[in-house]
């Protein structure tokens, strides 16, 4: 049953059944880690020059490139920035400062005109806003953006800067990057002023979820750059960039880094086999630092009107993008449902420069299939053999394990590796094999219940009920002690009461005395008429059960006491009983037809214990232990009572009657029961004179006591016959 989950999640991790939800759950788990261990400070490092509402409202929307030509101007020549990066794509020509509807006046309706094209020619460098945006651009540190586009027809707008990896560095491997057959690049003429652009594509997961960036995309067999890592490798001298390869079992070559190189100084990205890297989100995003902003925000308008002084962006790299839901650059990530698409690249090139770019490994799916066969092996072995609460607790002790591996792994190395097929399969095992546990024990339980439930208290079943298997009705030899007791008088009784009276009184009765055996762990085997039957030691193995048969027997004789005090009250005739025990080897278990049968036991031991109850009339006691009982129950304080052969059996055995629980017994008790084993010596040697004289004092010490007058009265039969030389001291019965 715990093996199901095992094999379920291990085809997870193949990639053989894909399961969605464990994906999404590891989704969920990697968002709410990002979450809890984003820094959420401040990089000073970066700023993101904004195109907000505020400067949409005071210059309003598209801007024509002169004024972004100002931007950059002011950004490099007031503010004294280091590096300048757009989120922004200038895909086509800007026509609206005019100059192309003066030039075609030129050339057609009013190239007539004396000096019209001159004057035309004039304004040119004045009006062509994209080569004044040039200008700004050339020989500066600036990064443009452009997009890649899955276009079925491929199609393609502007100039691609130069690709970043040499084809004869891949040595004919293949770097299974995200591929694109379209795009949207800068016109030529920017593009010319300023050589290095990236593209600022992000990668959205099923679920809508922007969590990866590529460092490297494919077009047409060549591979290009982010925006980010263009960013990145001209901050730092534009090193060359050399993909890293790994090979799995099968040696198949696996992209695993970018080396960047320059010089003597070299710095290796960690990707996945996408080109890929997992976003560092600093904190929450936006301009809003009251709301864990994590990078300083500008506006473009307080740029472009001189409202910063000058040189308070020194040094910083610049970020230009945009903040305005209609602009449409607004993403979904793991912390903000509306995170600025510009702070995802700052988030990626903070990473860059810090070194704590967080990566799926190559290996991630080999981890995933270890930890589930050593947990799920472990707990496949260990659950079934465990009770609940240790059950409970290895599992969570697996899953304090896998979760603290995965968590170090992660904190420690910035290794994201995959954890919710591990958690689902432990969960899930530990469900089913409690649930599986639950409804078999249950339904052993219940079953245990029905069968021993009448018979045996109820502490006796919940006792049983906490090992189950352990306890059958099927037959064995044990060793037990059986009671029968008898109620005297009950037949007397019944001629003088109507039915529904003597079923009341028999009724509590039989409640007093099933409350003592049960109350001393004693099963109740049948109630026979006005006899009751039960038995101690079985089904729950306890190993003072004589002693605690004894106990039982002396306290029913005193609630009988007690009841006769009710009845005396309520004018109704008292009773007494007559109770045997009897300790030794007899058959227990599931006895009778096909049609009834009950829980009971048998044997030689079971019938001399019938027999004893029977002789507790014949020596005026209210109760008669055998020797195999009075030797396992030495805390009470016993007189011997005969030495007896019943019916059936030819060895004679001792019988007792217990008359306390040992405690300190009175000096008198005490001096009575030494003349009495004193006067049993002389009996068994027929010593009739000495006898004599000890039995009149034995009378005048308790002259109620019916066994000192029946032993009166045998001996003063016996005296008048010769010795018996065969005579052994016993006394035989031969009824029943």
């Amino acid at each position: 049953m715990t093996l199901i989950p095992v094999i379920f999640a291990l085809l997870h991790a193949v990639g053989t059944l894909q399961l969605g939800v464990l994906q999404h759950l590891d989704n969920i788990i990697f968002d709410a880690r990002l979450r809890a261990t984003m820094p959420r400070t401040l990089d000073e490092r970066i700023v993101i020059v904004d195109l907000d509402e505020k400067s949409l409202t005071e210059l309003g929307w598209p801007w024509s490139r002169n004024k972004l030509a100002a931007l950059v101007n002011a950004l490099f020549e007031r503010q004294k920035i280091r590096l300048l990066g757009f989120d922004v794509v200038f895909a086509e020509t800007d026509e609206s400062s005019g100059l192309a509807q003066l030039q075609q006046l030129a050339r057609h309706q009013l190239r007539d005109q004396p000096g019209f094209a001159e004057a035309v020619q004039q304004l040119r460098g004045t009006l062509d806003f994209d080569a004044a945006f040039a200008r700004s651009l050339r020989n500066r540190p600036v990064v443009l953006g452009y997009y890649f586009s899955s276009d079925r027809d491929g199609r393609t707008s502007g100039v691609l800067p130069a690709p970043v990896v040499d084809a004869a560095a891949l040595q004919g491997r293949h770097m299974g990057l995200t591929f694109w057959s379209g795009y949207n690049a800068n016109i030529d003429t920017i593009a010319a002023a300023a050589p290095n652009a990236g593209f600022f594509n992000a990668i959205t997961d099923a679920d809508g979820v922007v969590r990866s960036l590529p460092l490297l995309a494919e077009h047409q067999g060549r591979y290009y750059e982010s925006l980010s890592l263009g960013m990145f490798r001209l901050l730092t001298g534009l090193p060359s960039v050399t993909p890293g390869f790994s090979h799995d079992s099968l040696g198949v070559a696996q992209l695993e880094n970018l080396l960047l190189q320059h010089g003597s100084q070299q710095q290796a990205i960690p990707m996945d086999a996408r080109g890929a890297v997992l976003v560092p989100f600093r904190g929450t995003g936006g301009p809003d630092r009251t709301r864990g902003g994590s990078y300083r925000y500008v506006s473009a308008a307080d740029v472009l009107a001189h409202r910063l002084p000058d040189g308070s962006l020194r040094d910083k790299i610049v970020l230009v993008g945009t903040t305005v839901p209609g602009l449409l650059d607004l993403r979904v990530t793991p912390v903000g449902e509306t995170y600025p698409g510009v702070e995802i690249h700052a988030n990626v090139l903070s990473g860059l420069m810090d070194g704590n770019i967080a990566v799926k490994p190559d290996y991630a799916v080999g981890y995933d299939i270890l930890v589930l066969l050593l947990a799920g092996l472990t707990l496949a072995w260990a659950l079934p053999r465990l009770s609940a609460l240790r059950a409970v607790a290895l599992s969570m002790g697996v899953l304090v394990l896998v979760v603290g591996l995965n968590g170090a792994l992660y904190l420690g190395h910035g290794l994201v590796l995959p954890l919710a097929a591990a958690l689902w399969m432990v969960v899930t095992a530990s469900v089913l094999n409690m649930a599986y546990g639950y409804f078999v024990e249950s339904r052993s339980k219940r079953e245990l219940a029905h069968l021993f439930g009448t018979y045996v208290p109820p502490e006796l079943v919940d006792e049983m009920l906490k090992h189950p298997d352990s306890y059958t009705m099927r037959a064995s030899n044990q060793e037990l002690t059986v009671m029968f007791c008898d109620i005297r008088g009950f037949t007397q009784m019944s001629k003088n009461m109507e039915p529904l009276q003597l079923q009341a009184v028999l009724n509590g009765v039989f409640s007093r005395l099933t409350t003592q055996i049960r109350t001393h762990r004693g099963t109740i085997d049948k109630y026979m008429g006005d006899c009751v039957m039960a038995f101690w030691g079985a089904p729950v193995a306890t190993a003072d059960h004589a002693h605690l048969s004894v106990q039982a027997a002396l306290d029913m004789a005193q609630a009988v006491q007690q009841l006769n005090s009710e009845h005396r009250s309520r004018d109704i005739p008292e009773i007494s009983i007559g109770i045997g025990l009897n300790t030794g080897s007899m058959c227990v278990g599931d006895m009778g037809s096909n049609i009834r049968r009950s829980y009971t036991v048998i044997g030689d031991a079971v019938n001399l214990g019938a027999r004893l109850e029977g002789l507790s009339k014949i020596y005026g006691v209210a109760i008669v232990v055998s020797a195999s009982t009075r030797a396992q129950a030495p805390k009470c304080v016993w007189q011997e009572l005969d030495k007896v052969r019943v019916k059936g059996k030819e060895q004679a055995v001792a019988i007792y009657t217990p008359l306390a629980v040992m405690d300190p017994i009175a000096p008198s008790l005490a001096d009575e029961l030494h003349l009495w084993n004193s006067f049993l010596g002389y009996y068994r040697i027929q010593n009739w004179a000495i006898f004599e004289l000890q039995i009149m004092k034995l009378q005048g010490m308790d002259a109620t006591k019916y066994l000192y007058r029946l032993y009166a009265e045998r001996v003063a039969s016996m005296r008048v016959l010769p010795p018996d030389p065969a005579w052994d001291g016993a006394t035989n019965f031969e009824t029943k």
